[in-house]
């Protein structure tokens, strides 16, 4: 999911003004806006795998859990396309200003969601014993992890807000390259790459029982 994020992201930014230059606003939108909605899925599907081993620790039930995240991916989605296709019949601005405040009620919820089962896991985790193998990294992968999506999001949030009030401090223009590379930089490509580089050891194989000779 971080290569198709990154990906369409090196894909709007190879065709950058060709994307400005689009006859339909909304489209421009589109292609600017779905690689955020792609990295939102990406990053609250981590908060779901804490969540669940969370709730399985606390002898929680789990089976509603993805039910619940693929519920607000899809009303999140829905009513993101609700947006980009008013606009394609009318470009309002009335509705672009409500788009970004959406972009940044997003934002907020997925950095709630990191503080919330990010932090439970992380004080789970710190009542563990102190000889419990494997607890210091364990410690520091989650709260390096929930530290570093928290704040991503967190930028997002203030960044598209602060657009939204002003459009003098609107990132996503053709004539400011650097602004917008500063930015993408903070709010996705640098956690994308921090959070690959703190999770990169996979868990080990599991290798199946096997009967072997008796000699």
């Amino acid at each position: 999911m971080n290569f198709v994020v990154n990906g369409v992201r090196a894909v709007v930014f190879g065709f950058h003004k060709q994307v400005f230059f689009l006859n339909i606003k909304a489209l421009t939108l589109v292609l600017l806006d779905l690689p955020y909605m792609l990295f939102f899925s990406t990053y609250t599907l981590l908060v779901l795998f804490w969540a669940e081993i969370y709730h399985q620790a606390r002898s929680m039930p789990t089976e509603k859990l993805r039910i619940f995240y693929i519920s607000i991916n899809g009303a999140i989605y829905v009513i993101q396309f609700g947006i980009w296709l008013y606009l394609g019949l009318d470009e309002n601005v009335i509705i672009q200003f409500i788009g970004k405040i959406y972009i940044a009620v997003v934002s907020v919820i997925a950095a709630l969601g990191f503080v919330i089962y990010g932090g439970r896991l992380f004080f789970m985790l710190r009542r563990f014993p102190i000889e419990s193998k494997g607890r210091r990294k364990k410690l520091h992968e989650v709260g390096s992890v929930t530290a570093i999506c928290f704040t991503c999001f967190v930028i997002r949030c203030f960044v598209v807000l602060l657009s939204a009030f002003d459009s003098d401090a609107s990132l996503d223009v053709m004539y400011h390259p650097v602004l917008n590379l500063i930015y993408y930089m903070l709010a996705e490509i640098l956690p994308s790459a921090l959070v690959l580089f703190i999770l990169r050891k996979l868990p080990p194989k599991r290798i199946s029982a096997q009967y072997h000779a008796i000699h």
